[in-house]
Protein backbone atom coordinates (compact mmCIF):
# COMPACT_ATOMS: atom_id res chain seq x y z
CA UNK A 1 0.00 0.00 0.00
CA UNK A 2 1.48 3.40 -0.81
CA UNK A 3 2.10 5.66 2.07
CA UNK A 4 1.74 9.40 1.79
CA UNK A 5 3.42 11.66 4.46
CA UNK A 6 2.55 15.01 5.19
CA UNK A 7 3.86 17.86 7.29
CA UNK A 8 1.52 19.36 9.76
CA UNK A 9 1.96 22.23 12.30
CA UNK A 10 -0.92 23.80 13.26
CA UNK A 11 -1.01 26.35 11.11
CA UNK A 12 -3.98 27.05 8.24
CA UNK A 13 -1.52 25.64 5.19
CA UNK A 14 -1.03 22.39 7.39
CA UNK A 15 -4.21 21.57 8.10
CA UNK A 16 -5.01 22.54 3.65
CA UNK A 17 -1.97 20.30 3.33
CA UNK A 18 -3.59 17.67 5.61
CA UNK A 19 -6.94 17.73 3.64
CA UNK A 20 -5.49 17.59 0.50
CA UNK A 21 -3.40 14.51 1.24
CA UNK A 22 -6.29 12.57 2.87
CA UNK A 23 -8.21 12.96 -0.85
CA UNK A 24 -4.95 12.11 -2.43
CA UNK A 25 -4.95 8.89 -0.09
CA UNK A 26 -8.97 8.18 -1.04
CA UNK A 27 -7.84 7.99 -4.42
CA UNK A 28 -4.68 6.39 -4.48
CA UNK A 29 -5.96 3.75 -1.07
CA UNK A 30 -3.03 4.61 0.39
CA UNK A 31 -2.33 5.46 3.85
CA UNK A 32 -1.61 8.98 5.50
CA UNK A 33 1.25 9.49 7.82
CA UNK A 34 0.79 12.85 9.75
CA UNK A 35 3.94 14.08 11.29
CA UNK A 36 4.76 16.87 13.04
CA UNK A 37 8.50 17.24 13.95
CA UNK A 38 9.19 20.01 17.39
CA UNK A 39 12.42 20.77 18.79
CA UNK A 40 13.34 22.70 21.76
CA UNK A 41 14.27 26.12 21.25
CA UNK A 42 17.66 27.65 22.40
CA UNK A 43 17.97 30.57 24.91
CA UNK A 44 21.25 31.86 25.91
CA UNK A 45 21.59 33.35 29.51
CA UNK A 46 18.36 31.83 31.15
CA UNK A 47 19.48 29.54 33.52
CA UNK A 48 15.47 28.63 35.03
CA UNK A 49 15.11 27.00 31.34
CA UNK A 50 17.21 24.58 32.42
CA UNK A 51 14.32 23.48 34.40
CA UNK A 52 11.83 23.21 31.37
CA UNK A 53 11.10 19.63 30.90
CA UNK A 54 11.33 18.55 27.44
CA UNK A 55 8.38 16.24 27.65
CA UNK A 56 6.22 19.56 27.87
CA UNK A 57 7.34 20.64 24.37
CA UNK A 58 6.55 17.27 22.88
CA UNK A 59 2.92 17.09 24.68
CA UNK A 60 2.15 20.38 23.16
CA UNK A 61 2.91 18.86 19.94
CA UNK A 62 0.90 15.61 20.82
CA UNK A 63 -2.10 18.10 21.40
CA UNK A 64 -1.46 20.01 17.82
CA UNK A 65 -1.53 16.78 16.04
CA UNK A 66 -4.79 15.06 17.84
CA UNK A 67 -6.52 18.56 16.95
CA UNK A 68 -5.43 18.84 13.25
CA UNK A 69 -6.44 15.36 12.83
CA UNK A 70 -9.55 15.80 14.98
CA UNK A 71 -10.44 18.53 12.29
CA UNK A 72 -10.79 16.95 9.31
CA UNK A 73 -12.41 14.25 7.44
CA UNK A 74 -10.77 10.86 7.80
CA UNK A 75 -13.03 8.53 6.77
CA UNK A 76 -11.77 5.52 4.31
CA UNK A 77 -8.26 6.54 4.86
CA UNK A 78 -6.11 4.82 7.70
CA UNK A 79 -4.09 7.53 9.45
CA UNK A 80 -0.78 6.92 11.11
CA UNK A 81 0.81 9.93 13.30
CA UNK A 82 3.71 10.82 14.67
CA UNK A 83 5.80 13.26 16.55
CA UNK A 84 9.23 13.59 15.98
CA UNK A 85 12.12 15.57 17.57
CA UNK A 86 14.55 17.16 15.24
CA UNK A 87 14.00 19.99 12.82
CA UNK A 88 11.39 19.68 10.50
CA UNK A 89 13.12 19.56 6.99
CA UNK A 90 14.82 17.16 8.08
CA UNK A 91 12.21 15.21 9.93
CA UNK A 92 9.88 15.11 7.27
CA UNK A 93 12.82 14.43 4.13
CA UNK A 94 13.90 11.27 6.66
CA UNK A 95 10.34 10.49 7.39
CA UNK A 96 9.56 10.98 3.03
CA UNK A 97 11.87 8.12 2.20
CA UNK A 98 10.02 4.89 0.59
CA UNK A 99 6.38 7.29 0.49
CA UNK A 100 4.33 8.31 -2.25
CA UNK A 101 4.30 11.25 -1.99
CA UNK A 102 5.13 14.05 0.52
CA UNK A 103 3.13 17.04 1.24
CA UNK A 104 3.34 20.12 3.21
CA UNK A 105 1.63 23.82 3.51
CA UNK A 106 3.30 26.46 1.75
CA UNK A 107 3.57 28.77 4.75
CA UNK A 108 3.81 27.18 8.22
CA UNK A 109 3.92 29.66 11.66
CA UNK A 110 7.54 31.34 11.25
CA UNK A 111 7.99 34.35 11.72
CA UNK A 112 8.36 35.96 7.78
CA UNK A 113 4.63 36.28 6.63
CA UNK A 114 5.81 37.65 3.48
CA UNK A 115 7.51 34.93 2.04
CA UNK A 116 5.59 32.35 -0.81
CA UNK A 117 7.42 29.76 0.79
CA UNK A 118 8.51 29.03 4.31
CA UNK A 119 11.62 27.40 5.08
CA UNK A 120 10.55 23.95 5.55
CA UNK A 121 8.42 23.70 2.38
CA UNK A 122 11.97 25.40 0.42
CA UNK A 123 14.24 22.94 2.00
CA UNK A 124 12.02 20.22 1.83
CA UNK A 125 11.30 20.48 -1.92
CA UNK A 126 15.21 20.96 -2.42
CA UNK A 127 15.80 17.80 -0.36
CA UNK A 128 13.11 15.22 -0.83
CA UNK A 129 13.28 11.64 -1.64
CA UNK A 130 9.96 11.34 -3.30
CA UNK A 131 7.22 13.99 -5.37
CA UNK A 132 6.13 17.15 -2.88
CA UNK A 133 3.16 18.63 -2.75
CA UNK A 134 3.06 21.85 -1.51
CA UNK A 135 -0.23 23.35 -0.34
CA UNK A 136 -0.91 27.25 -0.33
CA UNK A 137 -3.62 27.97 2.92
CA UNK A 138 -6.66 28.85 1.53
CA UNK A 139 -7.36 32.66 0.66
Amino acid sequence: MERIVVGIDGSPAAHEALEWALDEARRRDATVEVVLAWHEPFVMGYDYLGELDPSAFAGEAEKIIDATIAAVDTTGVTVEHKVIPGRPSQVLVEEAKGAALLVVGSRGRGGFSGLLLGSVSQQASHHSPCPIVIIPAAA
